[in-house]
Order: structure tokens, then sequence, then C-alpha cells
């Protein structure tokens, strides 16, 4: 697997030393968005032969130890796979395959993520990355800190709720099965008729395993990696947009290349995990080209100067404690912040001047 070069300084990025921006930029990815399509095939082949062999030892191997342990492989495997589908729907691998279009709809159906809510919001999501909203349509929402204080307590609520550590951890019930394919299917049940499949399909797949294998196959070969490929999965896209370094940009100055580069994360990982992760931690150039397939963003970022200084976060714990603290955007001061800094922090909204910088509350005077 290509590697990237050391990440350079943040401070030598592209827009501050005149280096390729825009569609220049763009322009310069394009030479990767060319795929390999039996390279292509080999790849999901082969996730999709290790992923049912890892579900089948966690299904029937006769010890659970051993059970466990393919369950923990077969998330893993899991991830990978659902890597190789969102590619498949961006167009960035197996264009026009009859073959890919079968079974990633096959695919989608079981592990709930049916294709026509997947791509409204997903699609949705990549043309409005990094935009200040209360919204969470295909992504967490993000709004400043005057809009903080501006809030309903409900519109608070609700927006602590949708990014807090446990939604995320509660991803295969509150992401996959609610929001993608629950909701969608209420609000508009004639364009997501797939989603009423999906919840279907994977209803009869569990009642399928249980009558063949029992509770203890279900768990471990549906339940357990379901929940740990979801937790991970919905973990990989927060972090990707909410990040101590993540930077927001104005409603002037934004524009889909620079807001690629500023608003989405480069995930330094183990090769091995990034393996796993089907090099979604390269999310930077992923949302600058969406074309370009999984298996090449580590060679596009390798040369080309101006994807080397991103913002970085890591899945070490403290890194992980800090992209949960990166709740709001300090527009003041060009930074991500937590609730406890709004809380110490009252901004005063002047109707002649605008916002003025941050004013500490009484209490804290």
């Amino acid at each position: 697997m290509t590697q990237p070069p050391a990440i350079l300084d943040r401070k030598n990025s592209p827009a501050q030393v005149g280096m390729r921006s825009g569609k220049d930029l763009i322009n310069a990815t394009r030479a990767f968005t060319d795929e390999g399509r039996l390279r292509s095939w080999l790849h999901v082949i082969s996730t999709a032969v290790f992923c049912l062999s890892a579900l089948s030892i966690a299904a029937f191997a006769p010890l659970w130890p051993i059970q466990l342990i393919g369950s923990l492989l077969a998330a893993l495997l899991m991830v990978r796979l659902f890597i190789t589908y969102h590619d498949y729907m961006h167009g960035a691998i197996l264009r026009q395959s009859i073959g890919a279009k079968i079974f990633f709809f096959l695919y989608s159906g079981l592990v709930l993520v049916p294709a026509s809510s997947w791509r409204k919001t997903h699609n949705f999501h990549h043309a409005h990355v990094g935009e200040i909203s209360l919204k969470s349509v295909g992504a967490f929402p993000l709004v400043t800190l005057a809009m903080w204080h501006e809030t309903s307590w409900l519109q608070r609520l609700r927006y602590r709720i949708i990014r807090h550590p446990l939604t995320l951890l509660l991803g295969y019930v509150t992401i996959f099965a609610f929001s993608i394919c629950l909701l969608p299917f209420f609000r508009e049940p004639k364009k997501h008729l797939d989603s009423l499949f999906a919840l279907f399909a994977h209803g009869a797949l569990i009642a399928l395993l249980g009558w063949a294998g029992g509770f203890q196959a279900v768990f471990f070969a549906i339940l357990l990696p379901m929940f740990l490929s979801g937790a991970l999965g919905a973990y990989l896209f927060f972090a990707q947009h909410s990040y101590p370094d993540m930077q927001v940009l104005s409603e002037s100055d934004w524009s889909f290349s620079e807001a690629a580069l500023a608003s989405s994360s480069y995930l330094q990982m183990s090769k091995i995990m990034h393996w796993f992760t089907g090099n979604i931690g390269y999310h930077h150039v992923h949302h600058l080209n969406v074309k370009i397939p999984f298996y090449r963003l580590p060679e596009a970022m390798a040369a080309i100067p101006e994807l080397q200084s991103p913002g970085t976060t890591t899945l070490g714990v403290r890194d992980i404690w800090g992209c949960f603290q990166a709740c709001l955007w300090d527009e003041e001061n060009k930074r991500m912040v937590s609730y406890r800094d709004a809380r110490r922090f009252k901004r005063f909204v002047s109707p002649s001047y605008g916002l003025k910088p941050l004013q500490p509350t009484p209490s804290e005077e």
C-alpha cells in the first residue's frame, strides 16, 4: 500500500504558499480516478469472502471464544466492505457493472444502507461539507457559538443528542436502522421502498440464522459485528468532520475544493487499520474528488503536495476525546470549541456593529 510522505506543517498550506487550489487542484487529482476493473473486483470479492468466512466462524464455531474472534474480525471486514459499497455509489469503482449493481443491492439490504436514502443524504453531505447548519442531512449538524446562544433549549438538546458519543456507539440502531432506513421510509414511502426492503431483509436474516444456529449464532454473527462496525463507522465519519484542527469557512469564502481540505481530516492509522477501513482516513482527498478509488487515495496524497498538509486526528484515546470536545465553531477565533467553552463565554450581538469578541459572563468575572 502506498504511504503518503510526512504530513507537512499546516502553516505551509497551499493557500498560504500560492500552490494550486480550486479547479486546478481538482484537475490534478483526475489522474488518479482511473480504476483497474480487475483490481476493483479483486478488492470487493476478496473482502466479501473474508467477511463471510469470519461470519461463518462467528456463527458456527464450537467454542464461544473462537466465535468472538470471528465476530471481531468480521466487524472490521464489514467496515472495509462498506467502503467498497460507498465507492461504488460514488461511481469510483465498478461503474456500469451489472454484476456490481446486483451484488451491492443485496448487500445494502442486508446491512441497512438502502441505496436511495444513502445516495440522497450522502450526496447532500458532499455538496455542503463544512457548512454551518442545524440540519443533519447526511452529516452531523454544526453551529456557531452565536447560533448556539440563540437556539432554543429543544434545538440544543437535539443537537447534543445527535452528536453524543452514545448516539455513535449505538449507530447500528440510531444511524443505520433509524436514520437511514426508518425515517426516510416514513417521510417518503414511495421513494424509499428499498428502506423497507432493507429492514425486512435484515430481520429475515436474523430470523433465519436464529432458526439455524440459535441466539448465540445471531449474537456473534449479526448483532455484535453490526454493533461494532456501526460504532466504528459512525465514529470515523464523525471524526472526519468534527476534530480540533477543523476549519469552517465563512459563507463568502466557501467553495467546494477549499471546504474539502479545510473541513475534512486525515485520520492517521496503522497500515492494517487503513486496510480495514478502506483508506477512508484519507478523507480530505476523497472529498476533493469522490471519483478516486479508495485504493488510490494514498497514491494521490503522496503525489500532490497540496494534499499533504491536512488537519489530522488519530484513533488514540486523547484524540477521540478531542474530537468529541470539538462541538461548536467559534467564528471570532476560528477554532472549534466545547460546550463548556460556550457556557464560559457569552457573545453579544450589536445591531450596528454585528458580532463582538467573546465576553466573559458575569459569573466568570
